[in-house]
């Protein structure tokens, strides 16, 4: 324990004076640094720098070993020293050299570097304690290969170190015999050490890390490195006699500045976007669609519930009579407010719809299959729920009916390993598949019980065709901007604001931009947000036409729907649109094309599937109109993805989302 407590007390008074020289030296470089700072041209970037130069000041933790008797000719003292330690000062100048991110450098530093220590004392067979202690210290050479293995701050240091003996003084006490306090003592002895080596050639190995202490907008760049490394006793003889070694392990510091060279950025110009706006003339057209709605076999639920949601329509027995679905489209039209609120009338009537065709067609048979996050068993009661209604409603024979439950409907829309916006998806899985064998339910050519429902047709005021929207191009767009967003001012100074978007072409309805003022002369503002934060605005006027229709003229309209993220549609609907909806293209006819996705998913994707979609079938219909020898007909094919903007349907319920995943064709005459 003595000897732990005189260490510490040598410790602090060897290190007192080393460690305010640190303390200047960082204050100093400090300074050095606030005066700098504000000189520095801050729009001016600079490489790291690959020559530094500096200082590296630290402790050297000397651990002795071996043993040393004859000190020098004239002194062999009674006893043989064997352990020591001590700390001495490391003080160097220093060059180093290293690319920035690479992983080789040279680093060199050569000074001051004390080896001093305390030997641990001896009992004389006097009985008198003895002590050694030495001043030894060298100058130092060590040139080191520098490895910074992840190309980060950290680095590893190695090499060999050439030592040049500077000092080799040594004090020597002998104390008197506590027995015998009356002795006089015997006078310290100071004197070198004989037979020491001039040149020692050892080994070092390190580990420091680099803290740059100025920002890549200073030429004059400094560094603070803390440092450890390991001197073993290996060549550390200081003695060519006796068995004298020494171990040190250094810790320090190492500042460090170096020059870099100026970034020159070349510049770049900036993308061109070319901004126009095409608006059509839009005379009043007269049309009127003859659609085909297609049926989808389901009946989704609200989740904790296995009772027919409110939302779908429901009759009382003595209204059943009267119910016949051809009427649904056209009762919906009489005051339409918007595809998705008609198509939804007729759609929520898709129970009253079953009950009515099993009733004129007797021969008949349903599968109901309810499918629950519950289990079977919850899948079971939501479809007896819409059994007991067919049942008590439209007096099915129970015996056509047949119910099951299972966990997931035979085309989920949740994927096992996915993790996104999973809720939307668990709601569409929560429902009751009607199937089917029975041809008089299913749509045309299709069998099985994954069949659709045969779909309705109906007359309905045409909303305005896509031909009509005002198309704003914005070629370059995608390169230049991360987005884009519009600013339309009307004739009234009124400003409406429309994006953002991400997509070189745009179409918008006349409605959403002019409401309902038949025409007049608009203002369109681009603005564009670089990929570089920077903001660009482009303007032009058009003038701009309400398209409003009439009803003379009918056009058709067919759809085709898709389970979440599939092209199974496609095959599915191969042979329909070949052999049903191509035969009614008119000559010269004009069909229009377009593809929609639900609101699940990314937009980016979900733009690129809904134009994919809906170019594939334009080349079914091509490919069944060239077989016949036709060339006559137009094409116009447009992908919105998600933009809820133009959707047929809102995404608020399962069923609206499930619509929405369509290729919606129009065919329209040739103009007279």
């Amino acid at each position: 324990m003595k000897a732990i407590i005189n260490f510490k007390k040598e410790f602090c008074m060897t290190c007192a004076p080393n460690i305010i020289s640190l303390k200047s030296l960082l204050l100093l470089s400090l300074f050095w640094l606030s005066i700098q700072s504000p000189v520095q041209a801050q729009e001016i970037k600079y490489t790291r720098p690959s020559w530094f130069f500096g200082v590296a000041g630290g402790a050297n933790f000397n651990f002795y070993r071996g043993s040393t008797h004859q000190l020098n000719s004239s002194l062999t003292p009674p006893v043989t020293f064997h352990n020591g330690d001590g700390v001495g000062l490391y003080l160097a100048p220093l060059i180093e050299f290293h690319k920035p991110d690479t992983r080789l450098g040279f680093m060199f530093q050569a000074g001051y570097d004390s080896r001093k220590g305390t030997f641990d004392q001896k009992i004389s067979p006097c009985n008198c304690p003895a002590d050694l202690s030495t001043d030894l210290n060298y100058i130092t050479v060590e040139p080191s290969i520098r490895f910074a293995p992840f190309k980060s701050n950290l680095y590893l240091y190695g090499g060999p170190r050439l030592a040049f003996n500077m000092d080799k003084s040594f004090t020597y006490k002998f104390g008197i015999n506590p027995a015998y306090p009356n002795q006089v003592p015997t006078p310290d002895v100071k004197d070198d050490f004989d037979a020491i080596d001039k040149t020692i050639i050892s080994m070092q190995v390190g580990a420091g890390y680099d803290i740059y202490l100025s920002s890549q907008s200073h030429k004059t760049q400094f560094v603070l490195s803390p440092f450890v490394s390991f001197h073993p006793y290996f060549g550390q003889n200081p003695r060519t006699v006796e068995t004298w070694n020494i171990t040190t392990v250094r810790a320090g510091v190492a500042l460090k500045f170096g020059q870099g060279s100026e970034i020159i950025i070349p510049e770049v110009a900036a993308p061109q976007v070319q901004f126009s706006v095409n608006s059509p003339m839009n005379s009043p057209g007269e049309r009127n669609v003859r659609e085909v709605f297609p049926l989808r076999n389901y009946v989704f639920y609200d989740l904790g519930s296995n009772e027919i949601p409110s939302r779908y329509k429901l009759l009382r027995k003595e209204d059943v009579k009267d119910f016949d679905e051809d009427r649904i489209g056209a009762t919906a039209s009489v005051n339409p407010t918007g595809r998705s609120a008609r198509q939804m009338t007729v759609y929520y009537n898709v129970i009253n719809i079953l009950g009515n065709r099993m009733v004129k067609n007797p021969s008949t048979n349903i599968t109901l299959v309810g499918s629950s996050e519950k289990g079977p068993e919850e899948g079971v009661l939501m479809a007896e729920s819409i059994k007991n209604y067919l049942v008590t409603v439209f007096e099915i024979n129970p015996i056509r009916i047949t119910t099951k439950g299972q966990f997931k409907p035979n085309i989920p829309s949740e994927q096992p390993g996915g993790k996104r916006e999973l809720e939307l998806l668990r709601e569409g899985d929560r429902r009751v598949s009607i199937e089917s064998n029975s041809p008089e339910l299913l749509m045309e050519f299709q069998s099985g019980p994954d069949a659709p429902l045969r779909p309705l047709e109906f007359v309905a005021i045409q909303e305005a065709p896509s031909s009509s929207y005002v198309t704003i191009d914005a070629t370059g767009a995608k390169e230049a901007f991360s987005s884009w967003s519009l600013e339309i001012t009307d004739p009234d100074k009124q400003v409406k604001t429309f994006g953002p978007y991400t997509q070189e072409q745009v179409k918008l309805s006349g409605k959403d931009i002019m409401g309902t003022r038949a025409e007049g002369d608009y203002k369109v503002k681009l603005i564009g947000q670089t990929k570089s934060g920077q903001i660009t605005v482009k303007e032009t006027t058009t003038h701009m036409v309400l398209w409003t229709p009439s009803k003379t003229e009918e056009a058709l309209r067919y759809s085709i729907i898709f389970e979440f993220n599939k092209s199974k549609a496609i095959a599915m609907y191969e042979k329909y649109l070949t052999e049903v909806v191509t035969p009614k293209i008119p000559k010269n006819g004009v069909v229009i094309i377009h593809g929609h996705t639900d609101i699940i998913g990314e937009e980016p994707y979900n733009l690129n599937l809904s134009l994919d979609r809906a170019n594939e079938v334009k080349s079914i219909i091509e490919k069944a109109l060239s077989q016949t020898g036709r060339k006559d007909v137009t094409f116009e094919v447009h992908g919105y993805g998600e933009d809820e903007s133009v959707s047929p349907f809102e995404n608020k319920f399962p069923e609206e989302r499930f619509y929405n995943r369509t290729v919606i064709i129009d065919i329209i005459p040739a103009t007279k």
